[in-house]
Protein backbone atom coordinates (compact mmCIF):
# COMPACT_ATOMS: atom_id res chain seq x y z
CA UNK A 1 0.00 0.00 0.00
CA UNK A 2 1.69 2.94 -1.03
CA UNK A 3 -0.67 6.06 0.18
CA UNK A 4 -1.88 6.29 3.21
CA UNK A 5 -4.89 9.10 4.32
CA UNK A 6 -6.09 9.45 7.63
CA UNK A 7 -9.67 11.33 7.24
CA UNK A 8 -11.65 9.92 10.26
CA UNK A 9 -10.20 12.80 12.91
CA UNK A 10 -14.01 12.63 14.26
CA UNK A 11 -13.35 9.59 15.70
CA UNK A 12 -9.75 10.09 17.13
CA UNK A 13 -6.39 12.46 16.34
CA UNK A 14 -3.12 11.21 16.66
CA UNK A 15 -1.28 12.73 19.61
CA UNK A 16 0.79 15.52 18.95
CA UNK A 17 4.69 15.78 19.94
CA UNK A 18 4.27 18.53 21.86
CA UNK A 19 1.66 16.83 23.86
CA UNK A 20 3.51 13.61 24.12
CA UNK A 21 7.12 15.29 25.66
CA UNK A 22 4.18 17.34 27.94
CA UNK A 23 3.33 14.05 29.21
CA UNK A 24 6.62 11.79 29.62
CA UNK A 25 8.16 13.84 32.91
CA UNK A 26 4.92 12.74 35.15
CA UNK A 27 5.58 9.19 33.74
CA UNK A 28 9.25 9.44 34.84
CA UNK A 29 10.85 11.64 37.44
CA UNK A 30 7.71 13.55 38.22
CA UNK A 31 5.66 10.24 38.62
CA UNK A 32 4.06 10.70 42.13
CA UNK A 33 0.65 10.24 43.85
CA UNK A 34 -0.68 13.82 43.32
CA UNK A 35 -2.92 13.41 46.86
CA UNK A 36 0.51 12.30 48.39
CA UNK A 37 1.07 15.69 49.99
CA UNK A 38 3.10 15.16 53.23
CA UNK A 39 6.32 14.41 50.62
CA UNK A 40 8.04 16.30 47.86
CA UNK A 41 7.34 14.06 45.13
CA UNK A 42 3.72 14.13 45.80
CA UNK A 43 3.21 18.04 46.23
CA UNK A 44 5.13 18.62 42.70
CA UNK A 45 2.22 16.18 41.26
CA UNK A 46 -0.37 17.79 43.19
CA UNK A 47 1.02 21.63 42.26
CA UNK A 48 1.57 19.88 38.48
CA UNK A 49 -2.71 19.30 38.54
CA UNK A 50 -3.33 22.34 39.64
CA UNK A 51 -1.57 24.49 36.57
CA UNK A 52 -2.86 22.00 34.19
CA UNK A 53 -6.76 22.81 35.45
CA UNK A 54 -6.05 26.42 35.31
CA UNK A 55 -4.72 26.00 31.59
CA UNK A 56 -7.86 23.96 30.55
CA UNK A 57 -9.93 26.41 32.86
CA UNK A 58 -8.88 29.53 30.60
CA UNK A 59 -9.40 27.21 27.07
CA UNK A 60 -13.00 27.66 27.63
CA UNK A 61 -13.39 30.74 29.69
CA UNK A 62 -14.18 28.56 33.16
CA UNK A 63 -13.17 28.92 36.42
CA UNK A 64 -10.25 26.92 37.68
CA UNK A 65 -11.97 25.62 40.35
CA UNK A 66 -14.85 24.81 38.17
CA UNK A 67 -12.77 22.21 36.17
CA UNK A 68 -12.67 18.10 37.26
CA UNK A 69 -10.49 15.46 35.43
CA UNK A 70 -12.27 12.76 34.43
CA UNK A 71 -11.13 9.07 32.43
CA UNK A 72 -13.03 10.28 29.26
CA UNK A 73 -15.65 12.27 27.84
CA UNK A 74 -18.45 9.23 27.86
CA UNK A 75 -17.45 9.18 31.52
CA UNK A 76 -17.92 13.24 31.86
CA UNK A 77 -21.85 12.89 29.88
CA UNK A 78 -22.48 9.85 32.20
CA UNK A 79 -21.41 12.15 35.22
CA UNK A 80 -23.15 15.13 34.12
CA UNK A 81 -26.53 13.41 33.39
CA UNK A 82 -26.40 10.84 36.70
CA UNK A 83 -25.18 13.09 38.75
CA UNK A 84 -27.23 15.95 38.26
CA UNK A 85 -30.37 13.47 37.93
CA UNK A 86 -29.86 12.32 41.66
CA UNK A 87 -28.97 15.74 43.36
CA UNK A 88 -31.62 17.50 41.87
CA UNK A 89 -34.59 14.36 42.26
CA UNK A 90 -36.25 16.25 45.04
CA UNK A 91 -36.97 18.84 42.44
CA UNK A 92 -38.39 16.77 40.01
CA UNK A 93 -37.67 13.41 37.14
CA UNK A 94 -38.02 14.91 33.49
CA UNK A 95 -35.00 15.43 31.79
CA UNK A 96 -34.61 16.64 27.97
CA UNK A 97 -32.02 15.68 25.16
CA UNK A 98 -31.79 15.29 21.58
CA UNK A 99 -32.33 12.35 19.20
CA UNK A 100 -29.01 12.58 17.61
CA UNK A 101 -26.76 13.07 20.55
CA UNK A 102 -23.70 10.38 21.83
CA UNK A 103 -24.70 6.90 22.98
CA UNK A 104 -23.24 8.11 25.93
CA UNK A 105 -26.09 10.87 26.71
CA UNK A 106 -28.71 8.32 25.31
CA UNK A 107 -27.93 5.30 27.21
CA UNK A 108 -26.96 7.57 30.55
CA UNK A 109 -30.92 8.31 29.55
CA UNK A 110 -32.32 5.67 29.08
CA UNK A 111 -30.69 3.58 32.19
CA UNK A 112 -32.65 6.70 34.23
CA UNK A 113 -35.87 5.66 32.67
CA UNK A 114 -35.71 2.67 33.95
CA UNK A 115 -34.94 3.91 37.73
CA UNK A 116 -38.40 6.43 37.63
CA UNK A 117 -37.32 9.14 35.30
CA UNK A 118 -38.77 10.36 32.60
CA UNK A 119 -36.90 11.80 29.16
CA UNK A 120 -38.25 13.71 26.34
CA UNK A 121 -36.39 13.02 22.99
CA UNK A 122 -36.38 16.12 20.60
CA UNK A 123 -36.65 15.72 17.38
CA UNK A 124 -34.29 17.51 14.83
CA UNK A 125 -34.86 18.94 11.34
CA UNK A 126 -33.35 17.53 7.89
CA UNK A 127 -30.30 18.93 8.47
CA UNK A 128 -30.10 17.91 12.49
CA UNK A 129 -30.79 21.29 14.02
CA UNK A 130 -33.11 21.45 17.61
CA UNK A 131 -35.66 23.76 17.55
CA UNK A 132 -34.91 25.98 20.64
CA UNK A 133 -38.94 26.57 20.47
CA UNK A 134 -39.24 22.95 20.83
CA UNK A 135 -36.83 22.84 23.91
CA UNK A 136 -39.21 25.46 25.55
CA UNK A 137 -42.81 23.81 24.81
CA UNK A 138 -41.14 20.21 26.31
CA UNK A 139 -39.73 21.81 29.28
CA UNK A 140 -42.40 20.95 32.77
CA UNK A 141 -42.46 21.76 36.65
CA UNK A 142 -40.65 18.43 37.01
CA UNK A 143 -38.02 19.13 34.61
CA UNK A 144 -34.38 19.09 36.27
CA UNK A 145 -31.25 19.49 33.68
CA UNK A 146 -31.46 19.66 29.24
CA UNK A 147 -28.87 18.40 27.73
CA UNK A 148 -27.99 19.16 23.53
CA UNK A 149 -24.68 18.47 22.34
CA UNK A 150 -22.80 21.16 21.06
CA UNK A 151 -21.73 20.04 17.47
CA UNK A 152 -22.83 16.15 16.20
CA UNK A 153 -19.88 13.89 15.80
CA UNK A 154 -21.75 12.21 12.43
CA UNK A 155 -22.90 15.14 10.43
CA UNK A 156 -21.23 17.99 11.59
CA UNK A 157 -24.44 19.95 13.00
CA UNK A 158 -23.30 22.75 15.34
CA UNK A 159 -26.51 23.42 17.44
CA UNK A 160 -28.29 26.76 18.80
CA UNK A 161 -26.59 26.78 22.04
CA UNK A 162 -26.64 30.24 23.02
CA UNK A 163 -30.41 30.20 22.31
CA UNK A 164 -31.35 26.91 24.28
CA UNK A 165 -29.14 28.40 27.35
CA UNK A 166 -31.00 31.34 27.42
CA UNK A 167 -34.32 29.27 27.71
CA UNK A 168 -33.20 27.17 30.27
CA UNK A 169 -32.11 30.02 32.46
CA UNK A 170 -35.59 31.56 32.11
CA UNK A 171 -37.21 28.39 33.26
CA UNK A 172 -34.59 27.47 36.19
CA UNK A 173 -33.22 24.79 34.46
CA UNK A 174 -30.18 23.45 34.27
CA UNK A 175 -27.83 22.56 31.04
CA UNK A 176 -25.46 20.53 30.27
CA UNK A 177 -23.76 20.24 26.75
CA UNK A 178 -21.90 17.51 25.14
CA UNK A 179 -18.56 19.31 23.13
CA UNK A 180 -16.42 16.56 22.71
CA UNK A 181 -16.51 17.08 18.74
CA UNK A 182 -16.52 20.65 19.33
CA UNK A 183 -13.33 21.45 21.56
CA UNK A 184 -10.53 21.97 18.65
CA UNK A 185 -13.23 22.76 15.64
CA UNK A 186 -14.52 25.46 17.25
CA UNK A 187 -14.26 28.75 19.84
CA UNK A 188 -15.61 27.59 23.13
CA UNK A 189 -16.51 29.85 25.95
CA UNK A 190 -19.00 28.49 28.81
CA UNK A 191 -19.59 32.18 29.64
CA UNK A 192 -20.38 33.63 26.56
CA UNK A 193 -22.63 30.06 25.76
CA UNK A 194 -23.81 29.84 28.97
CA UNK A 195 -24.10 26.46 29.99
CA UNK A 196 -23.84 24.98 33.32
CA UNK A 197 -22.07 22.07 32.46
CA UNK A 198 -19.84 20.68 29.37
CA UNK A 199 -17.95 18.01 28.74
CA UNK A 200 -14.93 17.15 26.45
CA UNK A 201 -12.35 14.66 25.67
CA UNK A 202 -8.93 14.45 25.50
CA UNK A 203 -8.22 12.32 22.31
CA UNK A 204 -10.74 14.44 19.94
CA UNK A 205 -8.07 17.58 19.73
CA UNK A 206 -4.85 15.79 19.84
CA UNK A 207 -4.21 14.82 23.46
CA UNK A 208 -3.91 11.16 24.83
CA UNK A 209 -6.90 8.65 25.32
CA UNK A 210 -8.36 8.00 28.84
CA UNK A 211 -8.62 11.21 29.90
CA UNK A 212 -11.71 14.37 29.60
CA UNK A 213 -12.97 16.86 31.54
CA UNK A 214 -15.98 18.02 33.17
CA UNK A 215 -16.58 21.31 33.76
CA UNK A 216 -19.44 21.91 36.20
CA UNK A 217 -20.55 25.96 37.24
CA UNK A 218 -20.03 26.87 40.60
CA UNK A 219 -23.10 26.55 42.35
CA UNK A 220 -24.31 23.34 40.57
CA UNK A 221 -24.78 20.40 42.92
CA UNK A 222 -23.96 17.25 41.75
CA UNK A 223 -23.96 13.65 43.28
CA UNK A 224 -20.41 11.59 42.31
CA UNK A 225 -20.44 9.15 39.89
CA UNK A 226 -17.39 7.33 41.10
CA UNK A 227 -17.20 6.51 44.77
CA UNK A 228 -14.03 5.53 46.67
CA UNK A 229 -11.37 8.42 47.34
CA UNK A 230 -11.36 12.13 48.14
CA UNK A 231 -9.61 13.02 45.01
CA UNK A 232 -11.24 15.74 42.77
CA UNK A 233 -12.25 17.91 45.44
CA UNK A 234 -14.18 15.04 47.29
CA UNK A 235 -15.99 14.77 43.79
CA UNK A 236 -14.15 11.81 41.63
CA UNK A 237 -12.54 9.29 42.76
CA UNK A 238 -9.81 7.44 41.47
CA UNK A 239 -5.73 8.35 41.67
CA UNK A 240 -5.32 11.50 39.40
CA UNK A 241 -4.14 10.41 35.58
CA UNK A 242 -1.20 13.41 36.06
CA UNK A 243 0.57 12.98 32.95
CA UNK A 244 -2.88 12.60 31.15
CA UNK A 245 -4.00 15.87 32.67
CA UNK A 246 -0.72 17.17 31.43
CA UNK A 247 -2.11 15.68 27.72
CA UNK A 248 -5.25 17.54 27.86
CA UNK A 249 -3.88 20.63 29.18
CA UNK A 250 -1.10 20.54 26.51
CA UNK A 251 -3.72 19.61 23.83
CA UNK A 252 -6.37 22.30 24.46
CA UNK A 253 -3.78 24.92 24.68
CA UNK A 254 -2.44 23.58 21.17
CA UNK A 255 -5.46 23.89 19.82
CA UNK A 256 -6.51 26.91 20.75
CA UNK A 257 -3.26 28.89 19.98
CA UNK A 258 -4.18 27.82 16.64
CA UNK A 259 -7.47 27.86 16.06
CA UNK A 260 -8.55 30.55 14.24
CA UNK A 261 -5.96 29.40 11.62
CA UNK A 262 -6.97 25.40 11.92
CA UNK A 263 -10.88 26.19 11.26
CA UNK A 264 -9.86 28.15 8.43
CA UNK A 265 -7.68 25.71 6.55
CA UNK A 266 -9.85 22.79 7.43
CA UNK A 267 -12.86 24.78 5.98
CA UNK A 268 -11.58 24.79 2.84
CA UNK A 269 -10.87 21.16 2.80
CA UNK A 270 -13.81 20.32 4.00
CA UNK A 271 -15.84 22.19 1.41
CA UNK A 272 -13.12 20.77 -1.15
CA UNK A 273 -14.05 17.21 -0.48
CA UNK A 274 -18.13 18.39 -0.85
CA UNK A 275 -18.15 19.94 -3.81
CA UNK A 276 -15.66 17.23 -5.19
CA UNK A 277 -17.75 14.67 -4.40
CA UNK A 278 -21.19 16.01 -5.49
CA UNK A 279 -20.35 17.05 -8.85
CA UNK A 280 -18.04 13.19 -9.46
CA UNK A 281 -20.65 11.05 -8.17
CA UNK A 282 -24.58 11.05 -8.70
CA UNK A 283 -27.09 9.85 -6.87
CA UNK A 284 -25.36 11.15 -3.64
CA UNK A 285 -26.75 13.18 -0.65
CA UNK A 286 -24.68 15.59 1.74
CA UNK A 287 -25.86 15.01 4.94
CA UNK A 288 -25.71 18.19 7.91
CA UNK A 289 -26.10 21.60 6.95
CA UNK A 290 -24.25 23.51 4.73
CA UNK A 291 -21.52 26.83 5.77
CA UNK A 292 -20.66 28.18 9.31
CA UNK A 293 -23.61 25.84 10.83
CA UNK A 294 -21.36 22.49 10.40
CA UNK A 295 -18.51 21.92 11.62
CA UNK A 296 -15.19 22.94 9.94
CA UNK A 297 -13.93 19.37 9.12
CA UNK A 298 -17.27 17.23 8.52
CA UNK A 299 -18.10 15.73 5.81
CA UNK A 300 -20.89 13.05 5.79
CA UNK A 301 -22.32 12.03 2.23
CA UNK A 302 -24.95 9.35 1.52
CA UNK A 303 -24.67 6.75 -1.65
CA UNK A 304 -27.73 5.85 -2.82
CA UNK A 305 -27.99 1.32 -3.87
CA UNK A 306 -25.01 0.80 -1.78
CA UNK A 307 -23.97 -0.01 1.44
CA UNK A 308 -21.02 2.02 3.51
CA UNK A 309 -19.02 -0.98 4.67
CA UNK A 310 -18.42 -2.06 0.80
CA UNK A 311 -17.13 1.52 0.46
CA UNK A 312 -15.17 1.57 3.73
CA UNK A 313 -13.86 -1.64 2.86
CA UNK A 314 -12.66 -0.57 -0.55
CA UNK A 315 -11.20 2.57 0.77
CA UNK A 316 -8.84 0.76 3.19
CA UNK A 317 -7.45 -0.93 -0.11
CA UNK A 318 -6.85 2.19 -1.68
CA UNK A 319 -4.82 3.56 1.81
CA UNK A 320 -7.62 6.10 3.14
CA UNK A 321 -9.13 5.48 6.56
CA UNK A 322 -13.05 6.64 7.46
CA UNK A 323 -16.11 5.72 8.81
CA UNK A 324 -19.63 5.14 7.85
CA UNK A 325 -22.84 6.13 8.82
CA UNK A 326 -24.51 2.64 9.45
CA UNK A 327 -23.38 1.20 12.64
CA UNK A 328 -23.08 -2.24 10.80
CA UNK A 329 -19.59 -2.51 11.44
CA UNK A 330 -20.01 -2.54 15.23
CA UNK A 331 -22.68 -5.19 15.25
CA UNK A 332 -25.59 -3.68 15.13
CA UNK A 333 -27.83 -4.27 11.68
CA UNK A 334 -28.97 -1.02 12.04
CA UNK A 335 -28.09 2.62 10.30
CA UNK A 336 -26.74 5.26 12.30
CA UNK A 337 -29.54 6.78 14.53
CA UNK A 338 -28.80 10.34 13.65
CA UNK A 339 -28.87 9.81 10.05
CA UNK A 340 -32.56 8.35 10.78
CA UNK A 341 -33.51 10.68 12.92
CA UNK A 342 -32.75 13.86 10.00
CA UNK A 343 -35.22 11.70 7.99
CA UNK A 344 -33.66 9.25 5.95
CA UNK A 345 -34.47 5.78 4.89
CA UNK A 346 -32.79 2.97 6.24
CA UNK A 347 -31.65 1.87 2.91
CA UNK A 348 -30.30 5.28 2.02
CA UNK A 349 -28.76 5.60 5.63
CA UNK A 350 -27.02 2.30 5.31
CA UNK A 351 -24.63 3.82 2.08
CA UNK A 352 -23.18 7.02 4.05
CA UNK A 353 -19.68 7.70 4.64
CA UNK A 354 -17.98 10.08 6.97
CA UNK A 355 -14.84 11.71 5.95
CA UNK A 356 -13.45 13.54 8.75
CA UNK A 357 -10.25 16.03 7.90
CA UNK A 358 -7.54 17.05 10.24
CA UNK A 359 -5.05 20.01 10.75
CA UNK A 360 -2.32 18.32 8.85
CA UNK A 361 -4.49 16.79 5.87
CA UNK A 362 -2.93 18.60 2.50
CA UNK A 363 -4.56 19.21 -0.88
CA UNK A 364 -2.81 16.20 -1.89
CA UNK A 365 -4.52 14.00 0.51
CA UNK A 366 -7.99 15.40 -0.76
CA UNK A 367 -7.28 15.22 -4.22
CA UNK A 368 -6.51 11.43 -3.77
CA UNK A 369 -9.94 10.73 -2.05
CA UNK A 370 -11.46 12.65 -5.04
CA UNK A 371 -9.63 10.47 -7.25
CA UNK A 372 -10.44 6.76 -5.63
CA UNK A 373 -13.89 7.43 -4.27
CA UNK A 374 -15.87 7.63 -7.80
CA UNK A 375 -14.47 4.27 -8.92
CA UNK A 376 -15.06 2.48 -5.96
CA UNK A 377 -18.91 4.26 -5.80
CA UNK A 378 -19.03 3.10 -9.18
CA UNK A 379 -17.52 0.03 -8.91
CA UNK A 380 -20.24 -0.88 -5.75
CA UNK A 381 -23.34 -0.10 -7.73
CA UNK A 382 -22.59 -1.75 -10.97
CA UNK A 383 -22.69 -4.91 -8.50
CA UNK A 384 -26.23 -4.00 -6.87
CA UNK A 385 -29.53 -4.99 -8.15
CA UNK A 386 -31.12 -1.84 -7.00
CA UNK A 387 -29.03 0.50 -9.14
CA UNK A 388 -29.21 -2.16 -12.45
CA UNK A 389 -32.99 -1.61 -11.72
CA UNK A 390 -32.08 2.59 -11.78
CA UNK A 391 -30.41 2.46 -14.74
CA UNK A 392 -33.06 1.02 -17.11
Amino acid sequence: MSKSVYLDNNATTYLKKEVFDAMIPYYTEHFGNASSKFYEVGRVAESAVLSFRETVAKAIGAKTNEIYFTGSGCEADNWAIKGIANAYKEKGNHIITSSIEHHAILSSCEFLEKNGYRVTYLPVDEFGRVNPEDVEKAITDKTILISIMTANNEIGTIEPIKEISQIAKKHKVLFHTDAVQAIGHMHIDVSELGVDLLSMSAHKFHGPKGVGALYIRNGVKISNLIHGGGQERGKRAATENVAGMAGIAKAIELANENLDKNILEMTKKREKLIKGISERIPYCRLNGPVGEDRLCNNVNFSFKYIEGESILMMLDMKGVAASSGSACASGSLDPSHVLLAIGLPHEIAHGSLRLSVGDDTTDEDIEYVLEVLPPIIERLRMMSPLYEEVTK
